[in-house]
């Protein structure tokens, strides 16, 4: 029998882990949409976290700044405003990039699964606010039908 498919709820509920574990990412360290996925308990979710970021709230209620690829690169600078933001606000908080403009994760990343404890993950998640993501009509989209969701609607064979 196939799961249920992911209700703006679920959506919700998701969105509102990944906002508050980045909200406990100290500042001078960098995390990952992979990190973020593994530590909520959806290891092959990395690009919804990224569509979920996307929707992030503004006026800096969210340090998504903080939030990187894998490699140390700024995917996300384009949702800053302006050209290189992303950047300057992660030089303001003591984080270097090298000649390729790469963070080097061995020294500011922060991966909420090996730098936290359970307990510690579990004390974020309970003050984690489901009203910080109201899942719109593009990202359910997204999720339900997108070839790269993990949540992914197929159509029956």
């Amino acid at each position: 029998m196939a799961e249920a498919p992911m209700t703006r709820d679920d959506v919700a509920a998701m969105g509102a882990k990944v906002y508050a574990l980045v909200r406990a990412c100290p500042p001078g360290k960098v995390t990952t949409y992979g990190w973020l996925a593994a530590a909520i308990g959806q290891p092959k979710a990395a690009r919804v976290v990224g569509w979920i970021m996307n929707k992030s709230p503004h006026a800096g209620q969210i340090p998504a700044q903080r939030v990187v690829n894998s490699k140390g690169e700024l995917t996300g600078s384009w949702a800053f405003g302006q050209r290189g933001r992303m950047r300057a606000l992660l030089e303001h908080e003591g984080i270097t990039f090298n000649e390729a403009g790469r963070i080097d994760m061995k020294r500011f990343g922060w991966n909420p699964t090996t730098d936290l404890t359970e307990e510690g993950r579990d004390s974020i998640f309970s003050g984690a606010n489901m009203s910080d993501l109201e899942p719109d009509d593009e990202l359910m989209r997204l999720i339900l039908d997108d070839p790269a969701s993990p949540f992914r609607i197929k159509p029956e064979e």
